[in-house]
């Protein structure tokens, strides 16, 4: 018996040990970027008194939706949202048109678009170098864009990552596809709606999820380009409720609600409806993502 266990012993591999490390990293990992949001979502649960004498850890303490109550009947939180989602359906939208109507003809390659390894790399070099802040911003301006819901869409409608994902996948379609397409008389156009489209579900899932994730959580250029709190997207709002020193709340002349309500769990009840979309979104595309990864980035 001792034999067989010393025999056990000896086969088990560096690789066993090594897997177990690595496993106990990404637990600790896991932790740490969990802990976090259950604190938040303790937070936005829990009220004022609990949370003003210090009883909140990971478990909400006198639970009550009166965080929940208050933001949702807030206007401006409501307005903001509004916004964010008429940013996030047209930035998706103007972004998914542009790119794969870029990427297209930059995939045909140089028997049949000789200038696309000159244009691909016109796109790369954006990745590099940027025009900087003030130049940007002088642009928005010029186009009269200043306080328009087109100022947090049109300067990322095509990002050079997302393209060159879209272009890779176009060029891993098969030839053959294309050619028999050809001989039976399909032109360009019937060539991208009826072939490539189709066959590009996984590519466009991925690069929608990657705009979507961006036009949800930038909050920068709404506090560059509006001149108008009332305009702004929901996370600039977010951002400006949370660098506010002063208090937020305004209880409507009373203070009957001072037990239930606070600056925390108000803000913690915003920041928790923000991330909702995300987490909805983000499961039905997660089995296209990481084929369209993998497919995207290496050129067929």
């Amino acid at each position: 018996m001792k034999r067989n266990q010393g025999n056990f012993a000896s086969k088990r591999s560096p690789r066993d040990g090594g897997q177990t490390i690595i496993n106990l990293v990404l637990t600790i990992l896991l932790v740490i970027c969990i802990v976090p949001i259950i604190y938040i979502l303790a937070l936005s649960f829990s009220s004022s008194t609990a949370i003003s004498t210090g009883q909140v850890s990971l478990i909400p303490r006198m639970p009550t939706l009166a965080a929940y109550e208050y933001s949702l009947g807030k206007p401006e939180f409501l307005h903001s949202l509004w916004v964010s989602i008429q940013r996030v359906l047209l930035g998706c939208s103007i972004s998914l048109v542009f790119t794969v109507l870029a990427a297209f003809p930059l995939s045909r390659g140089k028997d049949r678009f000789p200038m696309g390894t000159f244009y691909s790399w016109l796109f790369i070099i954006t990745m590099l170098f940027s025009g900087g802040l003030v130049p940007t911003y002088m642009i928005i301006l010029k186009l009269k864009m200043i306080d328009t819901i087109w100022a947090l869409v049109i300067p990322g409608a095509v990002t050079a990552y997302n393209l060159l994902l879209t272009l890779n996948f176009f060029r891993s379609v098969p030839k053959e596809i294309d050619e028999a397409a050809e001989v039976d008389g399909a032109g360009y156009w019937r060539l991208l709606f009826s072939i490539y489209i189709p066959l590009s579900k996984t590519v466009i899932a991925t690069t929608t999820l990657f705009n979507f994730v961006t036009h949800w959580n930038s909050w920068f250029d709404g506090l560059m380009y509006m001149n108008s709190s009332a305009n702004y997207p929901l996370q600039t709002y977010l951002q400006s409720l949370v660098v506010d020193t002063t208090t937020n709340l305004v209880y409507a002349g009373s203070l009957k609600n001072a037990d239930l309500l606070n600056d925390k769990n108000i803000k913690a009840a915003q920041i928790v409806l923000a991330a909702i979309p995300i987490v909805l979104v983000y499961p039905w595309l997660q089995k296209y993502f990481t084929k369209g990864m993998m497919i995207g980035s290496i050129k067929g």
